[in-house]
């Protein structure tokens, strides 16, 4: 099996279904198993998908979960009206992500008009998803996503307990 193929059955076993899309790993948690992937502009089926940083992380998503019903989003959502220099990094937020997509379309021959200028995770104006936020500021490294940084911040260290799914066991369930 290669190495790819054991991410993406680390992956799949993460998500509890088979991974679509894969471009690349955008990170690696700190066990070593994939945590965000870089999804292709447009899924094997042809559907748009405008998600490119993807978090498949069962941990840290079942955090984020949390803090999304603990109203953080609407926390985030508020200061964005009141904060320019907040909403200005967000802003360029976007368009890191746009750019990053684009060049994933450009590697892969993709052309996806439907979802040009269109990120994810409500950006530039709103919060609606800390997941994808989250995977934004993992694959793009501290600093690009204010929010998402905030996110992994209050996520804490979702992975001491060890690796969510060994590739064992995702190779034993594929």
């Amino acid at each position: 099996m290669t190495e790819r193929e054991k991410d993406e059955a680390v992956m799949a076993a993460q998500l509890g279904r088979p991974v679509r899309g894969v471009h690349d790993i955008g990170h690696r948690c700190p066990c070593g198993n994939p945590d965000v992937v870089t999804t292709e502009p447009r899924l094997p089926d042809g559907t748009p998908f405008p998600t490119t940083y993807y978090l498949t992380c069962p941990r840290a998503n079942a955090r984020i979960g949390t803090l999304e019903a603990e109203g953080v989003m609407k926390e985030m959502q508020d200061r964005l009206g009141t904060d320019a220099e907040l909403a200005a990094a967000y802003q360029q937020a976007h368009e890191a992500y746009l750019a990053d997509r684009a060049a994933v379309a450009r590697a892969g021959g993709f052309d996806v008009p439907e979802i040009e200028g269109i990120s994810a995770g409500g950006m530039p104006n709103r919060v609606k998803c800390l997941h994808v936020l989250a995977a934004h500021a993992l694959a793009a490294g501290p600093g690009v996503n204010p929010l998402g940084d905030e996110v992994l911040e209050l996520l804490g260290d979702w992975w001491a307990k060890g690796p969510c799914v060994t590739v064992d066991e995702a190779v034993a369930a594929d």
